[in-house]
């Protein structure tokens, strides 16, 4: 399976590893670590270094609760680390709603459109459409501001399918062709810790679909009530999720921990060519 993300063509043959760059004040786990371009650039060159494949850049926290931020401000903290980035020839994802920020990133030097609402804000899928970015297409019950107050599904894997389906459907008669887009059936977004752990325990489910599957576990706050683990401490328990959902046929993994989550894929993927060859 491949990704076309513009001019890039991502080899998904083996898991890809996407970091995490928050250009953000209130991010829930690195808010303000990086809310300048400097700081940000130089997080996304270390993580780089560590083996990131993709640069996720997002200028709008997303954790529950999180306030709006306006258009402008969105692009003033996204826009200068992409241009800069861009100049490196890494391969840049930004996690943005915002048709507005889609375009300009894009003329930036992105390559991929990673929505948490899965461009269904006015504007949106047009914007997308108008570019050839690779589109990541997430499931969320709700909006970030409410999405943990009374998360409910009659059928958890049904229902977050059936969304993820209508929406890459969309895409399609919308002029995106299949092989832009990615699903991620958005583990913490308007779920409970027990829904989120069974999306995660069947993410073989979702890879059985024509589409990449990328998986956002990282440090997020149900490994924190399974572990009774602070949001920096979470680093092993991210791990440990990640490898699962590789297991079960992930393509992409959304980290803050490129480097210890680069670590475990490597030894899978060495184990499992043994295993192969022993067979």
């Amino acid at each position: 399976m491949q990704w076309v993300c513009g001019n890039r063509v991502l080899d998904l043959s083996k898991p890809l590893i996407m970091g995490i760059v928050n250009v953000t004040p209130d991010s829930f786990s690195d808010g303000g670590q990086h809310n300048s371009t400097a700081s940000a650039i130089g997080h996304a060159m270390k993580l780089i270094a560590e083996g990131a494949d993709i640069l996720d850049i997002g200028g709008e926290s997303t954790r529950p609760g999180a306030q709006d931020v306006s258009v402008d401000e969105e692009l003033n903290r996204v826009i200068p680390v992409v241009e800069k980035l861009a100049q490196t020839g890494a391969i840049i994802s930004v996690d943005t709603s915002k048709p507005e920020v889609m375009l300009q990133a894009m003329a930036a030097g992105a390559h991929i459109i990673n929505d948490i609402r899965a461009l269904q804000l006015p504007g949106a899928l047009e914007a997308a459409a108008s570019t050839n970015a690779g589109i990541c297409l997430m499931h969320m019950q709700g909006a970030p501001r409410t999405m943990q107050q009374a998360p409910h599904y009659e059928n958890l894997l049904s229902e977050v399918e059936a969304f993820l389906l209508e929406r890459a459907q969309a895409c399609e008669a919308a002029g995106i062709a299949r092989d832009r887009l990615c699903l991620d059936y958005g583990f913490g977004f308007g779920k409970t810790v027990e829904q989120n752990f069974s999306l995660l325990a069947n993410t073989g489910y979702f890879c059985r679909l024509p589409y990449p599957v990328l998986v956002g576990v990282s440090r997020k706050s149900s490994l924190g009530a399974v572990t009774g683990r602070g949001v920096n401490e979470r680093m092993v328990a991210s791990v440990a999720a990640a490898l699962y959902a590789v297991q079960e046929g992930a393509h992409i993994l959304r980290v803050h921990d490129v480097a210890a989550t680069r670590d475990a894929v490597t030894i899978w993927l060495a184990t499992k060519c043994q295993a192969i060859n022993f067979q």
